[in-house]
């Protein structure tokens, strides 16, 4: 199966950046991909935690998600939204949103929904975040599975960002079969820097599947930077494909044999105690 791990530098205005992720999907598709994954906060990267209160939507309705289900169908792409702001109990003016990520068939409909569970913290004399403050807590892993135009079936675990460094989260995917866990982000180029590409490996190698980690690059209208370096990690830990900096698709052809084979060789799964 060929993916696309989509690597952007969103902006403020939520519009320029749907057009943005809709160029990259085309040239994703273009390039042949059967599922092409947006980074986390894709459609907008705002300066305080209003704005993404502003574009919030309620589930199963508004031109984000529209947008995101028309290009799959039109494209004949599975398309993963990395993180959009979803209202609860369809409540569009509501303080704290979840920070969700969507999958999308290729006839536009959305299969899967993913609620970022870890929350991110970080301070210090320069940077300060803290996600607490406008967004919600999800409560469940989400896997969904895929058939590529092989007719073989992926099963596809779904995270964000910060959820990577939860191994718990992956070993869940692992233990239900999972072939491939997603990591859409926007890692700050400090944490990036120091801990992004030792992580997807670890994932990767720990539950010997793939790892697709599109990410948010560069440095964004709100005076943040994010790390950049979209990869794909095979299961066994070797970077296959990335893209360090800018905008642009990171291409690899994932293969059940490669992750049949490491399995066969390395039966770590088989031999937890806890």
């Amino acid at each position: 199966m060929k993916v696309a791990a989509l690597q952007m530098t969103s902006t403020f205005t939520w519009e320029a950046n749907l057009t943005q992720a809709l160029e990259l999907l085309r040239e994703a598709s273009e390039q042949g991909a059967e599922l092409a994954v947006l980074p986390e906060y894709f459609c907008l990267m705002g300066q305080r935690d209003g704005d993404k209160l502003r574009i919030q939507e309620a589930m199963g309705s508004g031109p984000m998600q529209e947008m995101m289900s028309n290009a799959a169908k039109t494209l004949g792409l599975w398309i993963v939204a990395g993180s959009l702001p979803l209202s609860p109990n369809h409540d569009t003016q509501s303080r704290q949103v979840y920070n969700s990520s969507l999958a999308f068939n290729p006839d536009g409909v959305c299969v899967a929904r993913y609620d970022k569970m870890h929350l991110f913290q970080f301070k210090t004399d320069t940077e300060q975040y803290d996600e607490h403050r406008s967004l919600l807590a999800g409560a469940k892993p989400t896997l969904f599975e895929l058939q590529d135009q092989r007719g073989e079936i992926w099963r596809i675990g779904m995270s964000i960002c910060y959820d990577l460094r939860f191994p718990e989260l992956y070993r869940v995917y692992a233990q239900q079969g999972a072939d491939v866990v997603l990591v859409p982000s926007a890692f700050t180029q400090t944490t990036g820097l120091a801990h992004w590409e030792t992580l997807l490996k670890a994932r990767a190698i720990e539950n010997l599947a793939y790892v697709v980690a599109p990410a948010q690059s560069g440095l964004h209208d709100n005076g943040r930077q994010t790390h950049g370096h979209s990869m794909v990690v095979d299961p066994w830990g070797v970077v296959v494909a990335q893209k360090e900096s800018g905008v642009g698709v990171v291409m690899a052809e994932l293969s059940h044999d490669l992750v049949a084979q490491h399995r066969s060789r390395l039966p770590a799964l088989g031999h937890r105690r806890l």
